[in-house]
């Protein structure tokens, strides 16, 4: 019977005049509990009618007056937490703080799903640790985005016919903040929407004066320990933004594309002896430095030593050399090095000693290294560079290939390897101290797994490129003296007046100095992102120094590297101690498919969208549902069955409200608030159904609680869930209406709106984190209520429940008659008997099988129609005669038996050989009640 079946039995037989109650329960000898029942009747049937706590402060809404909870209040509540300062922390000199920095999103961007993830799950992290009485900061801000918000602006400029080098570095500097102020607001804005209880009167942007300051000082610092130096090595190139790029900001893509095979003729020698490369990119040819093969393939290694023939460059020779680098089963098993456009020929080309040959200016088009190609965009040169390889003959033949290009994540374009002069920080020494973090425990990643990835990323970490060639960012604080080589003398300083002034000391009062052009990568400034009281007097700091380092740190596993990583090197060189207690790694938002959103695919799903129609709070925890690291498949039938747990809660609290005292009962309210389920004593004098649910309710605080301290959200939110639906809102909430609509005794009414009240009230705050604006709006309904639920505490652990009770519970609850079910809500502890061996009028009563060891029996006289009975006995034999049938087959199939695992197997047949026994009981039971009537 499914649980909404249960809850229409229920409502069905409240209306019978009759009512029962169970007999005590004996245990019997062989494991089968016999429940006899025996019934009474109803003195008298009394309807309450109960007031309900309306709202008086015009932010909230009483659940009486709407059908169900009205989305746009959401942002009214948001308005009145924020208003109230429920956000700032509350310093307790004696507490330890709870601090999360936001992964802060950039100035340009707009919220997408990704962003609706982790900004739900800290806020779970935040209103949980507020909750639990600790000082809690959830730092907030957003990004300058240095390439993003450079790009956006210049298309801005563009659509105006207005390019960037023609206004100037300080007046298109003006015009990005002047965006700013306008658009830059976009996403906190979205963020606020999901409910972030952010400390929003500490929101930071990475270009605010307090963080430009501790960026300025972090460089210094590194480079007067020498690990930041000046240099020229390969980089990510943006051609069309002439600036390098950090690995994160190049994504590859699988994209059909062509392999060409060229001759290169063999110095010295006949016609016939030439090498075939093969390559995906001919017009780097103009840079090859040598040509190479495996050390083992005979098929080249009587030209190893002598020289090539670089084609189209008027008979310029490269060597032929043998490496193990090269693949002898790709292409031909020759390779070109072209160390200045392949991250790899430059890695062997340095291990070997050979020359980088440049063939490619900044915008992507060739220079005077590719002789007549010189100034072609560097796609046009190839398709030339094939053309003029065709008519000399010494184009071989061209094939489809499939190729992994690298495109910026910005601008789309193909990234170029380029060597360039940059800046770079030595990583190694900073490395080491993270990696040391996690071995000594004072690191913890979840889950754990990714601590192995980040462990291997660090010990293999290469040498971080961290300038820019853009005018949007931190400007690198470095300035060259003029008339002198700016790779030998330059002065790094906090200011254009301190640079000035070193300068004069060391050369003279006419020296000039100019800053370098050069930004900052993005990346450098968010790693800073928690430490912006670098370099500040400590009388300045002593407010932020309160919380930092901080004690979490929540994020997408796919920038554990590029920015978690980096940020726990930065606090632990800045600081003296690792930034994060924990770091939490979530996945990624995909499809209802398995595919990973993106507007070229269409499947993009909008959270603005999402929560117009399904609500925040159904967003915000089909989004938690999730486990840590793993992807999340979104879909429209997980938001509808959350929106509808949404529609549960509020339901539920509507009768709650109808069913509690009038406000003005003072009486009634004093003996509500007297009631305490914190003591074992109270709590076993508790009828059965009350006693059951409250000791449910007190393990699930247990289990919840246990859960969120270790971030398993998703059983957090599984267990509140079937807790809710599955016991409170099925079970108790039916049960209980017998006593509120039935009863004739005050004490029984009282236990019951009690217990309702005590139950659902633990329920909205165990909830509260994940749903924050339906459980706030239940809340401040209440008449009871004391306080904001955002700032309530959080329920008690470790209080008393009954286990045998509870089990007693779920024997009755294994009945699945929904005529018996109708009776569980007038039970009573004293009323309920175990038994080994059948009541003596057993034959004169309603006989239920309920499972395996679980029997009932309910009294016949005057009260069932022994003709329905049997109807009803037949339908249900020939259920599980269907059933029986079903079991069989599948333990009669071959192959059932040979494929399905031997615990599947074992649970069929037991199954199976329980319905055979519940089949043969039935048949004897209506057998007897056939032969009743016949002798009626």
């Amino acid at each position: 019977m499914s649980l909404h079946q249960i809850a229409v039995s229920h409502s069905f037989l409240l209306s019978s005049r009759s009512a029962y109650t169970l007999n005590p329960l004996l245990f019997s000898k062989r494991n089968r509990f016999r429940i006899s029942l025996s019934h009474s009747r109803f003195t008298s049937i009394k309807h309450r009618s109960f007031a309900v706590a309306v709202s008086d402060n015009g932010i909230f809404t009483s659940p009486e007056l709407a059908k169900s909870f009205d989305f746009t209040s959401e942002e009214r509540i948001y308005n009145w937490w924020l208003s109230q300062g429920y956000f700032r922390p509350k310093f307790d000199w004696e507490s330890d703080p709870f601090v999360i920095s936001m992964p802060p999103p950039n100035v340009t961007g707009s919220l997408h799903m990704g962003h609706a993830m982790f900004v739900t799950l800290e806020d779970i992290m935040v209103r949980y640790h507020r909750m639990r009485g600790r000082p809690t900061l959830w730092l907030p801000g957003t990004d300058h985005a240095g390439i993003a918000t450079q790009l956006v602006v210049e298309r801005m400029l563009a659509s105006e016919g207005i390019k960037r080098v023609e206004l100037g570095r300080d007046e298109f500097e003006k015009r990005v903040w002047e965006w700013k102020e306008k658009y830059g607001g976009t996403i906190t804005n979205q963020i606020k929407r999901l409910g972030a209880s952010c400390d929003w009167t500490r929101e930071c942007f990475t270009l605010d004066e307090q963080l430009s300051r501790a960026v300025i000082e972090a460089f210094i610092r590194l480079h007067e320990k020498g690990l930041i130096y000046q240099g020229s090595y390969m980089v990510n190139w943006s051609p069309k933004l002439q600036t390098a790029v950090s690995d994160l900001e190049v994504e590859y893509s699988e994209e059909p594309g062509t392999l060409y095979y060229i001759k290169y003729r063999v110095a010295g020698g006949s016609r016939s002896d030439f090498l075939t490369i093969a390559t995906t990119r001919p017009e780097t040819l103009f840079g090859d430095v040598a040509i190479a093969v495996h050390p083992q393939d005979e098929r080249y290694s009587k030209y190893v030593g002598k020289m090539a023939i670089v084609p189209m460059t008027y008979g310029r020779h490269v060597p032929i050399i043998s490496d193990k680098y090269v693949d002898k089963d790709f292409g031909t098993g020759v390779l070109k090095i072209s160390p200045g456009h392949d991250h790899n020929d430059y890695v062997l080309a340095r291990k070997l000693g050979l020359p980088i040959l440049n063939v490619m200016n900044k915008d992507g088009t060739l220079n005077e290294v590719a002789g007549l190609y010189c100034g072609l965009d560097r796609f046009e040169a190839r398709k030339k560079l094939w053309s003029d390889l065709e008519e000399t003959d010494l184009a071989v033949k061209k094939e489809p290939h499939s190729l992994r290009v690298p495109r910026s994540q910005r601008g789309g374009e193909v990234i170029e390897p380029l060597v360039s002069k940059q800046w770079f920080v030595t990583m190694q020494p900073l490395a080491e101290k993270a990696l040391l973090a996690v071995e000594k425990g004072e690191l913890t990643i979840i889950p754990e797994r990714y601590g192995k990835i980040y462990n291997h990323w660090l010990t293999n970490i290469k040498d971080w490129c961290i300038s820019r060639q853009l005018w949007w960012g931190h400007r690198i604080p470095v300035w060259y003296i003029v008339g002198k080589d700016c790779e030998e003398e330059y002065i790094v300083a906090r200011s254009a007046e301190e640079a000035l002034r070193k300068a004069r000391d060391k050369y003279g009062k006419d020296v000039e100095v100019y800053q370098d052009p050069d930004v900052l990568d993005t990346w450098f400034s968010s790693a800073l992102w928690p430490f912006s009281t670098l370099g500040w007097p400590d009388e300045l700091a002593e407010d932020f120094k309160r919380f930092y380092p901080t004690t979490m740190l929540e994020t997408g596993h796919d920038i554990l590297f590029f920015w978690v990583a980096r940020m726990v090197m930065m606090g632990i060189e800045f600081t003296g101690t690792v930034p994060f207690s924990y770091v939490y790694l979530h996945g990624l938002i995909r499809d209802s498919q398995g595919h990973k959103m993106s507007k070229t695919l269409g499947n993009v799903i909008d959270p603005l969208d999402t929560i117009k129609e399904y609500g925040t709070d159904a967003l915000r925890f089909t989004l938690a549902l999730g486990t840590a690291g793993q992807d999340l498949n979104l879909s429209t039938e997980r938001l509808t069955a959350n929106k509808a747990f949404t529609n549960k809660l509020w339901n539920a609290g509507k009768f709650v409200l109808q069913v509690l005292p009038n406000r003005d009962n003072v009486s009634g309210w004093q003996n509500i608030e007297a009631c305490k389920f914190n003591t074992e004593g109270y709590l076993l004098r508790l009828p059965l159904p009350e006693c059951w649910v409250v000791s449910k309710l007190h393990m699930l605080i247990d289990a919840v609680t246990e859960s969120y301290n270790k971030f398993f959200f998703g059983d957090v939110g599984r267990e509140i869930y079937d807790f809710f639906w599955g016991d409170f809102a099925d079970w108790y909430i039916e049960a209980s209406k017998a006593r509120l609509y039935h009863s004739g005794d005050d004490s029984v009414v009282l236990v019951a709106q009690t217990v309702l009240l005590y139950v659902f009230e633990n329920i909205l705050k165990l909830i509260h984190p994940f749903m924050p604006f339906v459980t706030e709006e239940l809340w401040q309904a209440l008449p009871n209520r004391r306080e904001a639920l955002i700032i309530s505490s959080w329920p008690q652990t470790s209080l008393p429940r009954s286990t045998d009770l509870v089990k007693r519970f779920e024997n009755l609850q294994a009945l699945e008659e929904k005529e018996v079910l109708a009776l569980l809500s007038k039970l009573d502890l004293d009323n309920i008997h175990f038994a080994d061996s059948p009541p003596e009028d057993a034959k004169q009563s309603v006989h239920v099988i309920a499972s395996e060891g679980l029997e009932a029996y309910l009294p016949l006289a005057d009260m069932v129609d022994i003709s329905a009975e049997v109807l009803r006995l037949t339908k249900r034999l020939s259920k599980m005669q269907t059933e029986y049938e079903g079991l069989k087959a599948r333990l009669n199939s071959p192959k059932f038996i040979e494929k399905a695992p031997n615990d599947v197997v074992r649970g069929v047949q037991e199954k199976a050989a329980e319905a055979e026994e519940k089949i043969n009981l039935t048949k004897n039971r209506l057998a007897f009640l056939k032969s009743t009537v016949m002798l009626s």
